[in-house]
């Protein structure tokens, strides 16, 4: 098996790796505060857990020389990996926002709406556009939620977390665009920069989500 020879191929496949180990190591530093909030903590532990998947899966696609039946069969766990991040996303906002009650009740409500999304992705022919809309859309409700306690000053950390999900926001305004490109000693188009802002995005949100735990669920 041989390394894809596009330079911008290694490099979205060596972003989505980095990706794939911080996503697993944000997933086990969580377990140290599962004493303080056990339900947030898993629901953002399987956030992470299938954010590695999904990551480790693009890593393989962009990087490898692959037939096209092998990376078609590699989309398909990918595409659903990244179907129940998104909604589980939005089940860890609500639970901030509203509550453990309303967070469990979103839960078969947003695992419908994760395996529709894949189920269209087939039909369209597993266009990662699709991803980018559905993620935008939940990640603009996400963004509302965390602002609104923000600013009401309802849950420490919750700016940190809006920053982090605006700046995944802007990482999928970048792929979409599908023409932003950059060189930093080695080239990057734009699913390598997309990455590279998602890298960041997750950094400064789980600097909020540490600092809620810390705080306590809310801090006032």
């Amino acid at each position: 098996m041989q390394l894809n020879p596009i330079a911008t191929e290694l490099t979205t496949a060596a972003t989505d790796a980095l990706i794939a180990a911080l996503a697993a190591g944000c997933a086990v530093v969580l377990q140290g505060w599962r004493q303080r909030d056990r339900w947030k903590v898993a629901v953002w532990s399987w956030v992470f857990g299938l954010l590695a998947v999904a990551a480790l899966l693009g890593a393989l696609s962009h990087g490898l020389m692959l037939s096209d039946s092998t990376q078609s069969l590699l989309w398909q766990p990918l595409f659903l990996s990244l179907g129940l991040v998104v909604a589980l996303f939005v089940v860890a906002a609500v639970y901030d926002w509203r509550g453990r009650g309303t967070a469990r009740r979103a839960v078969p409500v947003m695992l419908v709406v994760a395996l529709l999304f894949y189920a269209v992705t087939q039909i369209g022919n597993g266009t990662f556009l699709l991803f980018v809309l559905y993620e935008a859309a939940a990640m603009l409700c996400a963004l509302a939620m965390y602002v609104s306690l923000a600013v009401r000053r309802s849950l420490t950390g919750a700016g940190w977390i809006a920053a982090g999900i605006g700046l995944n926001i802007l990482a999928a305004a970048i792929q979409a665009s599908g023409s932003i490109s950059i060189t930093i000693i080695w080239p990057f188009d734009h699913n390598g920069v997309f990455h590279l802002v998602q890298i960041v995005a997750i950094v400064v949100l789980m600097r909020g989500l540490v600092n809620s735990l810390q705080a306590g669920r809310w801090s006032g």
